[in-house]
Parts: C-alpha cells; structure tokens; sequence
C-alpha cells in the first residue's frame, strides 16, 4: 500500500461534517481534527499511485467545506512495531 497525508484547510463551520465526508471516501483510512495551520489530516492509502487521484483530486478535494488541501506522499511507513523489530535483530 502507497501512503498520503492530506493536510485540509476546512469552512471552520464545518469541521465535523467535512471530517466525516472524507472518512467515508474508500481509500481513506483516518482523519484528524487537529490545531494549527490546517484543521483537519487525512491518511490515505491505495494500491497504486495513480488511484490517488481519484480519492484525493476526484472526491476529497469536492467535499463540500473542504478549501484547500497539500497532499504528501510518503516514502517509507515506520510504526513502533517495525522499530522494535528492527532494534531487536541479532537480540538473541
């Protein structure tokens, strides 16, 4: 799976209604209400990178509410899981 982060400048109005509209789009899988200079983050994950377009440019950027986006797309996914794992080569 290929990983995006949507960074989503909302109608500060409808935060809540935005959120759960992008929620509900296959392809994404969390959305944050956070502080800062943008009101809401999004993750998505696809199979290919060409499906981006439909779930970022096609439908999440159409949300009613939504006013600006910045999308990056990440390289590589770390989680504590794969660092535990990679700390405990050669352990035993």
């Amino acid at each position: 799976m290929i990983s995006a982060i949507v960074l989503i400048k909302a109608d500060v109005n409808r935060i809540p209604e935005v959120a759960q509209a992008i929620v509900e789009i296959e392809g994404v899988s969390e959305v944050y209400s956070v502080t800062g200079d943008v009101d809401l983050v999004a993750v998505a994950k696809v199979a290919r990178h060409e499906d981006f377009a439909d779930v970022i440019a096609d439908r999440l950027n159409k949300v009613e509410g939504v006013r600006d986006t910045q999308t990056h797309i990440a390289f590589r996914t770390y989680s504590s899981k794969d660092l535990g794992e990679a700390f405990s080569i050669g352990g035993d």
